[in-house]
């Protein structure tokens, strides 16, 4: 998750931060960082993995915009959960963004994990975050490459298990 320099005349990118960070707020302002590091630098793939992601900034209308901004060809997104309920119900910007990306979108439910043990994090090629501690919302993030590994290796586990889910549209009568 790159910053940029704003102290040299040319903008780049500084490395990416590592680091933990404990409570809510300090989670959903991560996920923030991530979303706009992804649409500033174009990360080709992004794994969202949680349970319920009842506690997400995924409904605020800046995530969204800024998914928007990562959304162009060529890019994937794969997001797993246990319950897509949650999402349906009230987070209308991201089904409304779902349905509209939904080509460059793999939705996926695994219903048979406890949601206790249900991998919460993101995943990308240079970057993870990963919620060790749910209740408290305590956890990790950074691109220790062994981390990622063991983080991808962990979110694909979960993906093999799993069935579509959280379709981008629903039949109806």
């Amino acid at each position: 998750m790159a910053l940029i320099d704003e102290g040299s005349n040319a903008a780049r990118p500084l490395p990416w931060p590592s680091g933990r960070f404990d409570g809510r707020e300090s989670f959903q302002s991560v996920i923030r960082r991530a979303v706009e590091s992804a649409a500033l630098e174009g990360w080709p793939e992004i794994i969202f993995s949680d349970a319920t992601f009842e506690d997400w900034p995924l409904a605020e209308r800046v995530v969204v915009d800024r998914l928007s901004a990562w959304s162009r060809s060529g890019r994937r997104m794969v997001l797993v959960a246990r319950d897509w309920g949650h999402v349906s119900r009230h987070f209308a910007r991201l089904v409304n963004w779902r349905r509209q990306w939904a080509h460059i979108l793999d939705c996926r439910r695994c219903a048979n994990l406890d949601p206790m043990e249900f991998p919460s994090a993101i995943w990308s090629a240079g970057w993870m975050m990963q919620r060790l501690d749910l209740d408290n919302s305590r956890g990790v993030y950074g691109g220790d490459p062994q981390r990622r590994l063991l983080v991808h290796e962990s979110l694909q586990a979960v993906r093999r298990q799993s069935s579509p889910g959280f379709p981008s549209h629903t039949l109806g009568l």
